[in-house]
């Protein structure tokens, strides 16, 4: 186990280094070399004292000997110039094995401060093991640090999930086990300790890895104390891992080492490109793999059974096609696998469906904070299991143990354990415990419309509602209607007064009982004819993309309405407007209707929907109640609002025009009557989507032909882009792409030279909006939108790199309370749905 002044050397060696690498993964492997070298000569001294000579240092390497570097007459300079030269040549030391030859590949000093090296070498000195096992618990905490890993959609995996992956699939001591993108090597650590586990002597209990990592005092250290020295021997033979990385490989390498791996077999290997692999099949298949695809997309060869360049199509593709006959995988997926429309998602879902799957885990959207708000799922299969069980078994997880913040709070609560026992009753029996957070569905329904979707609340039957409440028809006790068709003649809302609430309103503000921020605004013309609709009128969407997202809102004013929106007026005789706004917003559209492909309710659907009725006095108490919560959600709502990154600008500091620093290009729309074109696999950015955000997913894609034949263009990650057209309020947005995708061409896309940094820039004209504003506004009628010339031409500052980072880095400490805000807009709103589950009987 850790101990702390182990993590404080960690720490201290960190903060030394961040001057010289502010990367943190550049940090780390400076840390892990080090280690090693001190290792080595930790080692060799050992070998010593026992009465043997030194190995590691010795013949031509011995000047390069930890003593020698500290010795008093060499000078700083001198050891930065030994270490130096020992590092970059300590592959071809014949005096150490392959291993550690391997993890010395390539290794350089990528500063040349010496006192900076002094003062670093000196912490990493007061590291003394003599053996892996402490050492393994120091390599551990230093990864942990380690969030983002490169451009390429990786993210660390939390070790409490990955724990929990490894016990529901549950690996053993005669299996073969594979990580295909394997990082530092977490899950096949975490794999080999679950092994241990259960050949542990003292393990009484059955405690698998989540269990056995959760608990802070641990009551046995001896794992695999059952196992023959012959059983460990043939177990650490039967991992492996792959990654495209090679410092991830020496990541993986030394990690292994670490944990009583002598021989680790990790190979540094293009997954999806090469070929050389694969015909080597595994009984285990563990893995969070890339979400992201390189620039231009994956080049994969022709082996792959699902056509696609998508790197997470063909990762899984991938997986299920190297398990053995009686073969079993855990794989974290982002949802696009899970829903998402194109060709590549659908024809991978069926092959999933068909032949391998049996059971998909929906994790919590902020599983991967502070780093990724990706929402992501685990598919779970079994070639052997998929073929005994005619249902697929869906489970749900909210709580994952810790709240969904930056920061990631431990708190009560985790259905992680009842998760894995569900799913370890599913397989062993294909029966299911009552639960609320697991269901199973029929092979058969999930294919029933072709799409194959494994989004299981779709699937989810509605229970039986135990109210202590009468369940009444909403047509009994409101009125319903439709909006107004929309006005086509744009002239009917120049100089508007009179709002005209649109579903791209609702949608927006996705849920408000006192909604007012309308963007469309009729004249007196344009509302002739119209019906008006009353302040307390409820918004339902009934078509179009909102009505399966559930957005409901409740008018704080007087509006004309699109005939998209259903509306519902309560008859306060019977009910009051703000309790049937907070018992509606619970209810899920999907369940209303039998057409699941397009986003369509009949008004006579929405009447029959049956909501509790509590007598009048008890709706206004949980209307006080609820309001009081809200209360609080809107004051933190304020501060989340009104917060803007403000950079104080030097008089000394370098301004140029954006050009300068930047390149700046459009893309394009490719022919929307060309089917061929659209619902491809290829993330398409629209400017509606950029709102001084990330952007992680897209809302439409496009396909190849699409790509290829049009002036849209694939744009990468890191890159800024600024909504040059749109209404409203939507020119002069900006926003960073997390993800390889194509623009239109209303969208620039802003590429940083290496003098800027580009959360530094994009901080910048965040606070250059308003101006950006005037500037297009200015330009009046046709010519109010922003161009690439413009853009160009912006002045910008240009600070020096390191002050630009600490800028950024202060920003980031400010929207750290800006997101604890967040976090109490995230319980207060769970009041508010504990409470109206209350009414439900829930």
């Amino acid at each position: 186990m850790l101990d702390t002044s182990t993590k404080k050397r960690i720490d201290d060696c960190r903060d030394i280094l961040v001057g010289k690498l502010p990367d943190p993964k550049a940090q780390i492997e400076q840390i892990t070399i080090g280690l090693i070298y001190k290792f080595m000569d930790d080692m060799d001294k050992e070998a010593i004292e026992l009465g043997g000579s030194a190995k590691f240092f010795s013949g031509d390497y011995e000047k390069y000997a930890w003593d020698k570097l500290f010795d008093t007459k060499v000078t700083a300079a001198e050891m930065l110039r030994l270490y130096s030269d020992a590092i970059e040549s300590m592959e071809k030391n014949p005096n150490i094995p392959q291993l550690f030859r391997d993890i010395f590949n390539n290794a350089y000093l990528p500063y040349r401060d010496p006192e900076t090296l002094k003062l670093f070498l000196k912490t990493i000195g007061e590291f003394e093991y003599t053996h892996s096992e402490k050492l393994g618990d120091a390599f551990e905490y230093l990864l942990s640090v380690m969030g983002s890993q490169g451009d390429a959609g990786q993210f660390r995996t939390p070790r409490h999930i990955i724990d929990f992956l490894v016990a529901i699939v549950d690996p053993d001591k005669g299996e073969t086990i594979l990580d295909p993108a394997c990082g530092t090597a977490g899950f096949l650590i975490s794999a080999y300790k679950h092994i241990l586990l259960k050949h542990t002597k003292a393990n009484k209990e059955g405690l698998n890895i989540y269990e056995y990592n959760k608990l802070e005092k641990k009551p046995f250290n001896n794992l695999g104390d059952a196992l023959t020295p012959d059983d460990r021997n043939k177990l650490i033979q039967n991992f492996a891992g792959y990654d495209i990385s090679p410092d991830m490989v020496r990541l993986s390498l030394v990690n292994l080492y670490l944990h009583g791996f002598s021989d680790p077999h990790i190979n540094e290997y293009d997954t999806l490109s090469s070929e050389d692999r694969w015909n080597e099949n595994f009984d285990v298949v563990l893995a969070n793999p890339p979400f992201m695809s390189p620039k231009g997309g994956i080049r994969p060869h022709k082996k792959f059974t699902i056509a696609s360049n998508r790197s997470e199509v063909l990762f899984v593709d991938y997986i299920a096609e190297h398990l053995n006959p009686k073969g079993k995988a855990g794989i974290i997926v982002p949802e696009g696998v899970i829903f998402q429309s194109g060709s590549a998602y659908k024809d991978l879902r069926k092959l999933l469906v068909e032949n391998y799957l049996y059971a998909v885990v929906s994790l919590p959207a902020g599983v991967f904070n502070p780093y990724s708000g990706v929402k992501t799922s685990i598919l779970l299969m079994d070639k052997a299991l998929a073929r005994q069980r005619d249902e697929i078994l869906f489970v749900k997880i909210d709580n994952d143990g810790y709240n969904l913040g930056a920061q990631r709070t431990a708190v009560k609560g985790s259905q992680l354990e009842e998760a894995i026992a569900i799913t370890h009753e599913f397989v062993a029996s294909g029966e299911l415990s009552d639960s609320l957070i697991a269901h199973a569905v029929l092979r058969t329904e999930i294919a029933a419309n072709g799409d194959y979707n494994l989004s299981g609340e779709r699937y989810r039957i509605n229970e039986i509602i135990n109210s202590d409440f009468e369940l009444v028809p909403l047509s009994e006790i409101a009125e319903i209607s439709s909006g107004n068709s929309a006005p086509q003649d744009k002239d009917l809302f120049e100089n508007g007064t009179y709002p005209f609430c649109r579903t791209s309103d609702v949608g927006r503000v996705h849920l408000s009982s006192d909604f007012s921020d309308i963007n469309d605004l009729l004249n007196e013309k344009g509302i002739n004819g119209l019906r008006l609709f009353k302040k307390g009128t409820i918004l339902f969407p009934k078509s179009g993309a909102s009505t399966f997202l559930n957005h409901r809102v409740r008018l704080g004013i007087d509006s004309y309405v699109s005939s998209h929106l259903a509306t519902i007026f309560a008859d306060e005789q019977k009910i009051s407007s703000l309790f049937m706004y907070h018992v509606l917003c619970t209810i899920d559209a999907r369940t209303l209707t039998n057409d699941q492909n397009y986003p369509s309710l009949k008004l006579s659907e929405i009447g029959q929907i049956k909501i509790p009725l509590p007598p009048l006095s008890i709706q206004e108490e949980i209307v006080a109640e609820i309001e009081g919560y809200q209360k609080i959600i809107d004051g933190a709502k304020a501060v989340v609002a009104n917060y803007k990154p403000k950079i104080d600008i030097d008089p000394d500091w370098e301004m140029v025009e954006l050009q300068e620093v930047c390149s700046v290009t459009s893309g394009g729309t490719p022919d929307r009557k060309n089917s061929s074109y659209w619902n491809g696999d290829i993330p398409y950015v629209k400017t509606g989507e950029i709102f001084f955000n990330r952007i992680e997913h897209a809302e439409e894609f496009i396909t190849e032909d699409g790509l290829n034949n049009s002036s849209a263009r694939l744009i990468n990650p890191g890159t800024i882009l600024m909504a040059m057209y749109g209404q409203g309020v939507t020119r002069g947005r900006v926003a960073i792409l997390e993800i390889e995708a194509a623009i239109n061409q209303a969208v620039a896309a802003i590429s940083c030279s290496d003098k800027i940094d580009n959360v530094f820039l994009f901080y910048q004209l965040m606070g250059l909006y308003e101006h950006l504003r005037t500037i297009s506004d200015a330009r009046g009628g046709n010519q109010s939108n922003l161009n690439a010339k413009l853009i160009k031409e912006l002045k910008i500052v240009v600070p020096d790199l390191e002050t630009q980072r600490q800028i950024v880095a202060q920003i980031e400490k400010e929207q750290a309370l800006v997101n604890a805000n967040k976090q109490l807009i995230e319980i207060f709103e769970q009041k508010i749905k504990d409470r109206i589950a209350k009414v439900w009987g829930e």
